[in-house]
């Protein structure tokens, strides 16, 4: 089947009785052309889209769901031409016809709709959910790996025995760490298009599921030469194998740090100390704190532009305010109340935004 090409086919029609003649398959850059001016297009009718929303819906709404708005432009654009059996206007642009590759006949409805749904809709949907599923799977493994190191430090051997080097701790600290690489589907990406630099075929991951090539409709002569991409697909895999080595050696690395005496032995006391702050995480010490120089309970108008009621209490401590401190997010609080979160969790109580003590502002009447 790979040395046998395909029938010939009228641009825009159905495909008849096969003919005497045959065209060839399309190269890498005919497929690259026709894909880089279905982009351009998708792109001017999505300008198109967001300008109609933006005029019927407003700014603030065309903004919030960009991306529903370009991708069902793009579902629109593709089921007026490939879902219904026509050419887009990069297949045509650049003399393509899309086939089987099994049969060399057009696609049925199944494989154009099945193209269709699989290269927009599942990476839409993938990006939607994957952060969700990221955050679900990092606590899982924060909570696995604070409970191993709870069961090491409470085992008080005496002997430091060095760590497996594929233990269970081990490997789940390194999907922790590398865990958006792991769940991304790039590598799978990057080895689909360095195939299609070698091959000329399936430039999209969607058309190497569907089994859908491109044939080239335009009669090439025989002294005329196809020139292919083979040098990008080289430069590729040279690029993926580089960065594959440095990765290999850098854990390398890392482990071998790890297995000095000193490291298990700090290690085991971070690890005790995680299991305090586990199993008591109720008895935490406050810190020892003066008296508020402003205590909005025993002198209202200390500070008196802010409103009476609930406004004046603090959110943490549930008490009129006493040196009342606000954040770089805009939250107010008790300054030792803020003070002690900050210690424990850099982070503002209330929206979880990032926040350091020193960016703690003292309000003053």
């Amino acid at each position: 089947m790979a040395d046998e090409s395909p029938p010939s086919v009228s641009p825009g029609r159905a495909l008849g009785a096969p003919t005497s003649h045959f065209y060839p398959f399309a190269t890498s850059p005919d497929v690259i052309r026709s894909h880089e001016k279905d982009v351009f297009m998708t792109g001017s009718l999505v300008q198109q889209a967001q300008g109609i929303i933006r005029s019927l819906r407003g700014a603030r709404f065309a903004h919030t769901h960009a991306d529903s708005i370009k991708h069902l432009t793009e579902i629109l654009y593709f089921s007026l031409t490939t879902a219904i059996g026509n050419r887009t206007l990069g297949e045509e642009y650049c003399d393509l016809v899309q086939l089987e590759d099994e049969t060399l006949r057009l696609p049925s409805i199944t494989r154009r709709v099945g193209y269709i749904l699989s290269s927009i809709l599942v990476p839409w949907t993938l990006q939607r959910f994957l952060p969700k599923l990221r955050q679900r799977l990092r606590a899982k493994l924060e909570r696995s790996i604070a409970r191993q190191q709870v069961r090491a430090a409470q085992q008080k051997s005496s002997p430091i025995t060095p760590q497996p080097f594929f233990s269970k701790l081990r490997v789940q600290q390194y999907i922790l760490e590398h865990l958006d690489s792991i769940t991304s589907l790039s590598p799978i990406y990057a080895l689909s298009i360095a195939t299609f630099y070698f091959t000329g075929s399936y430039y999209h991951l969607s058309k190497r599921l569907w089994n859908l090539r491109y044939v080239f409709t335009k009669k090439i002569e025989d002294e005329e030469q196809r020139v292919g991409y083979e040098v990008l697909g080289v430069l590729l895999v040279l690029q993926i194998a580089v960065q594959g080595f440095l990765h290999v050696r850098k854990l390398a690395s890392s482990v071998g740090e790890e297995s000095t005496t000193a490291d298990a032995a700090e290690s085991r006391s971070e690890a005790g100390t995680l299991a305090k702050s586990i199993q008591n995480p109720v008895s935490m010490p406050l810190l020892p704190a003066s008296t508020p120089n402003y205590d909005l309970a025993e002198d209202p108008g200390a500070v008196s532009w802010i409103p009476d009621g609930q406004q004046r209490k603090c959110t943490l401590c549930l008490e009129a305010f006493k040196d009342p401190s606000v954040t770089t997010c805009g939250h107010v609080f008790c300054w030792v109340c803020v003070r002690d979160w900050v210690r424990e969790k850099p982070e503002c109580p209330l929206c979880r935004q990032e926040l350091l003590l020193s960016k703690v502002l003292p309000l003053r009447g």
